[in-house]
C-alpha cells in the first residue's frame, strides 16, 4: 500500500469504531482486516499504530479540535495526531491525505484552517483542564484522584504506555525454564517476571498465537497481575473451586495448574460464545479437572450447589480502567452510567457468590479496575452485610499461596498498577467465612 493508502485505510477503521461505540476496538478491527485480506503484514502493523494511536490520545485531541471549533471526524482526529503527536506542519500533514483514488482525499480549505489552528499547540497544555491534560476521562478522574492522590500524573503516564506481552508458562506441559527455552529457541526473548513464579515477559507483542509453544499448550497470554490473583485462590489438589466470571477461563487455566488436575474447577459465565472458547483452551493446556456452567436468567445454581465450594473466585464485570494501556478505546467507549450499572452487577455478583463458600473457605474477588468503588468499597458493603466474612490479610495470604519475597504493595488487599508494579491496573481481595 502506498502512504496515502495506509492513512486512509486508518480513517476507514477509525470510521468503524467510532460508528459502534459500544463494541470493543480489537474486535471491530479483526473484523475489518478479515474483510481486507489483501491488506499485508507491514501495512496492517501501519493502520493498527496508527489508529490505535489515535484512540490512546483521543481525549486530548478531541478537546484541542472543540476548542479550536472543530467538528470530531475520523479524518480531524487523525489529522490532530499527526500535527499534535508526530509534529508535522500542515503541508506535510496535508501529503497523507492525497494519493488519488488510494487516498483518503486532499485536505480543504476548512481543514487546512483547523491544521493551522493546531500548529504550536502542546499535545497536554496547562490550558487544558487536569482531566484531559493526564488523559482520563471526566467519569473516572474523581475516583482516580481518590485512589493515587499525589502520584496520579505518574500513573496516568503509565496508563498511556504500550503494554508488554505477558505469558505464564503451564505446569501441566512443562515448567517456566522448559517455556523460556522453547521461546528462546523460536528467536523470542522473554525474561522471568518480577512477581509471578511461572510468567514470562517480552518487552513488545509479538505473533505468540503462531508459536510451537503456544499451540502445544506450553504457554498462556496472561498479565502478571491476573497470575497473581490465580495464585491468590491458593487452590490445592482435591479442592473443589469456583470461576464464577471466567471469561474465556485464563484464570481457569492457572488454577488447574496449582492444583496438578485434581479436584474439580467449574468455570461460569453468561457467555456461552466465551465458554466455548473456554472449553479449546483448557483441552489445548491439558487441563481434565474443569467443567463450565452458561448461567442463564432464573439458573437454580447458586441454590443448588449452596456451601459447596473451597474456593470461589469472582473476577467481577468492571470498567476496566486498569486495562487502558491494552485498550486504550475504553476511555472513550465507558460512561459514567456504565459505572453505576456496574456497581450495583458487582454487587449482586458478590451476594450471590458469597451464598457459594462452603464454611472455612474462601472468597477472592478482584477486578481489572483501579477506582476504589469498584475495589475496596465493593468489599466493605459485604463485609457489612455478611459478617461471618473476614479478611485474609494479603501478606498472609501472599505466604500461603507460596508466592516469592514479600507482596508487592502495603494494606490489607493487593492493588498493582502499572507505574507501581509494571503490570495492568488490577485490584483483588481474599475473604474467609467463619467455620
Amino acid at each position: 500500500m502506498t502512504p496515502e493508502g495506509r492513512h486512509a485505510a486508518a480513517i476507514d477503521l477509525l470510521h468503524a469504531v467510532l460508528d459502534q461505540p459500544r463494541r470493543p476496538a480489537d474486535a471491530i478491527a479483526a473484523d475489518f482486516f478479515r474483510a481486507r485480506r489483501y491488506i499485508g503484514g507491514s501495512d496492517r502493523r501501519f493502520i493498527s499504530d496508527l489508529a490505535w494511536g489515535v484512540l490512546r490520545q483521543r481525549l486530548r485531541l478531541e478537546w484541542w479540535l472543540a476548542e479550536v471549533g472543530a467538528r470530531i471526524t475520523p479524518r480531524l482526529l487523525v489529522l490532530a495526531h499527526l500535527i499534535l503527536v508526530e509534529g508535522l506542519k500542515p503541508t506535510e500533514a496535508g501529503r497523507r491525505f492525497e494519493g488519488g483514488r488510494y487516498g483518503a482525499g486532499s485536505l480543504d480549505v476548512g481543514e487546512l484552517g483547523v491544521a493551522q489552528a493546531l500548529v504550536g499547540k502542546p499535545l497536554a497544555g496547562k490550558a487544558m483542564p487536569e482531566a484531559p491534560r493526564l488523559n482520563l476521562p471526566e467519569w473516572a478522574y474523581p475516583g482516580l484522584q481518590a485512589r493515587f492522590g499525589a502520584t496520579l500524573a505518574e500513573e496516568a503516564a503509565a496508563l498511556e504506555a504500550n503494554a508488554p506481552l505477558d505469558l505464564r508458562a503451564n505446569r501441566l506441559r512443562g515448567d517456566r525454564e522448559a517455556a523460556l527455552a522453547a521461546l528462546r529457541a523460536e528467536g523470542l526473548k522473554p525474561e522471568p517476571m518480577r512477581f509471578s513464579p511461572h510468567g514470562l515477559r517480552l518487552p513488545h507483542r509479538a505473533p505468540i498465537a503462531a508459536s510451537p509453544a503456544y499451540l502445544q499448550g506450553l504457554i498462556e497470554v496472561q498479565d502478571e497481575g491476573s497470575q497473581l490473583i490465580a495464585a491468590l485462590v491458593a487452590a490445592r489438589p482435591g479442592m473443589r473451586v469456583l470461576d464464577y466470571c471466567a471469561g474465556a477461563a485464563g484464570k481457569t487455566l492457572a488454577i488447574a495448574a496449582d492444583m496438578q488436575n485434581q479436584g474439580r474447577i467449574t468455570a461460569c459465565d453468561v457467555s456461552a460464545p466465551r465458554l466455548e472458547g473456554a472449553t479449546k483452551r483448557l483441552r489445548r493446556a491439558g487441563v481434565h479437572n474443569a467443567e463450565t456452567h452458561l448461567l442463564t436468567p432464573g439458573d437454580r445454581f447458586a441454590k443448588r450447589r449452596a456451601g459447596t465450594f473451597d474456593r470461589v473466585l469472582v473476577d467481577a464485570p468492571c470498567t476496566g480502567t486498569g486495562t487502558w494501556r491494552r485498550n486504550p478505546d475504553a476511555r472513550s467507549r465507558t460512561t459514567g452510567e456504565d459505572l453505576a450499572e456496574l456497581l450495583a452487577k458487582q454487587r449482586e455478583i458478590l451476594a450471590i457468590s458469597a451464598q457459594l463458600v462452603k464454611p472455612g473457605g474462601r472468597l477472592i474477588y478482584a477486578t481489572c479496575s483501579l477506582l476504589p468503588e469498584e475495589d475496596e468499597l465493593q468489599v466493605q458493603h459485604l463485609l457489612d452485610a455478611r459478617p461471618e466474612f473476614g479478611t485474609v490479610p494479603l501478606a498472609e495470604a501472599w505466604a500461603e499461596a507460596g508466592l516469592p519475597g514479600d507482596a508487592p504493595c502495603p494494606g490489607p488487599h493487593l492493588l498493582l498498577s502499572p507505574a507501581a508494579h509494571g503490570t495492568d491496573g488490577f485490584f483483588c481481595a481474599v475473604l474467609t467465612r467463619a467455620a
